[in-house]
């Protein structure tokens, strides 16, 4: 997830491994900074340009080392705000690096410039790593234009002019992979954004269809044992206690999808076609076609719901009807059907409220929903991207 200023957050192991490698990164920088200065000439020492060169390359190594300490902080305890002291490092290490390669005129000091920059650019936001390279062009443009001693050659002021386009190129590249970076984490927020909403919706569906009945029940429960009609308020009761105990099969079934260890969805029809030959004697034939196979969670779980609701509807609407759920797996959808024949027995008057959540969680999947009179009985058909 991506916190206020832009910066990428990993979870605890993945920014243990990130801190490992960036402070193994800078100790790479640091040896090739210490062992090119050390083997170039005219090498350290403690007199004259020696001396300057031994400090310069001393203060870069200390500040990259402390850079290094504040990059594996997040894998020790307690939490510390080290992107200001960074950001000082940095510019340290710039104005430290800029006056080495003055004085040695060496490619370890350019090298340890390049990666100050990149660092600045893939770790700080803009407001921050802006002024960064705008300190590193200035040192540079002002040696080229002379204004620092000694006067350069033609071919250095070259060379200096050459080296401010490759480090506008690599702040460049640098701020890129930080922007992607950032896009990435952006990307996965609003994914995890998305599966709450769909966990809060499952919660939703479950509760308003399964709580809001028990209630209707257990109300008219209550009215009746005050008028004395004690058999009809026991048959209340139990119609309550039916709906509790599947809205905590829905319940169980809306965990287990949501956990990726829900059953294969033609198993999850034929467990449902039992619950429904069960409950009513009558057949409940399950047809699968095409090639099987396993379909994102919220797809199987918005198939298994509207299975389920249109078996539902089918015990409510046409008592004494047997059902038939087809699945039919596609090269780039799947299809589910639930038909049933005409009843001749009355059914409950509904208002067709499931069918319209179904046919809003089959919108939010890109898939239509259809449910209509059919020469063969009541026609429910679910098509989804797969």
């Amino acid at each position: 997830m991506p916190s206020r200023d832009g910066h990428v957050q990993a979870g605890p192991e993945s920014s243990r491994r990130n801190a490992i490698a960036g402070a193994f990164l800078r100790l790479a920088v640091i040896a090739l900074l210490v062992g090119g200065q050390a083997t170039g000439s005219p090498g350290f020492g403690l007199t004259g340009d020696r001396l300057a060169i031994t400090a310069l390359t001393t203060a870069i190594a200390v500040t990259l080392s402390l850079m290094v300490v504040i990059r594996l902080r997040p894998i020790l305890p307690g939490r510390w705000n080290d992107g200001p002291a960074e950001a000082v490092l940095i510019g340290l290490t710039i104005v430290a690096a800029i006056a080495l390669d003055m004085v040695s005129d060496s490619s370890p000091a350019v090298a340890v410039l390049m990666f100050a920059v990149g660092a600045a650019a893939v770790r700080h936001p803009l407001s921050w790593s802006l002024p960064l390279l705008l300190l590193a062009l200035a040192g540079l443009g002002s040696s080229v234009a002379g204004l620092l001693p000694p006067p350069l050659t033609p071919e250095a002021q070259q060379r200096d002019l050459s080296l401010c386009v490759s480090i506008c190129v690599v702040f460049a590249v640098a701020f890129a992979i930080r922007q992607r970076r950032a896009a990435t984490a952006a990307q996965a927020g609003e994914a995890v954004l998305a599966e709450r909403a769909r966990i809060a919706r499952e919660i939703h569906d479950i509760l308003a269809h399964s709580l809001s009945a028990q209630i209707v029940h257990l109300e008219g429960a209550r009215l009746l044992l005050r008028a004395d009609r004690s058999q009809e308020a026991l048959d209340r009761v139990e119609r309550a206690r039916e709906l509790a105990k599947q809205g905590l099969d829905e319940a169980r079934r809306a965990v287990a999808a949501l956990r990726d260890d829900a059953q294969p969805l033609p198993a999850a029809l034929d467990a449902l076609a039992g619950e429904f030959r069960d409950a009513t004697g009558r057949e409940c034939a399950v047809v699968v076609s095409g090639h099987e196979r396993r379909l994102p969670p919220e797809t199987e779980l918005a198939m298994i719901r509207t299975a389920q609701e249109a078996v539902t509807n089918v015990r409510r609407h046409a008592p004494g009807s047997p059902a038939t759920v087809r699945l039919s797996f596609g090269d780039r959808t799947c299809e589910l059907e639930v038909v049933n024949p005409p009843s001749d027995a009355p059914g409950t008057p509904g208002g067709g409220y499931g069918l319209v959540g179904m046919r809003e969680r089959a919108e939010l999947l890109g898939g239509t929903l259809e449910a209509g009179e059919t020469e063969d009985g009541f026609l429910v058909r679910l098509r989804v991207p797969a």
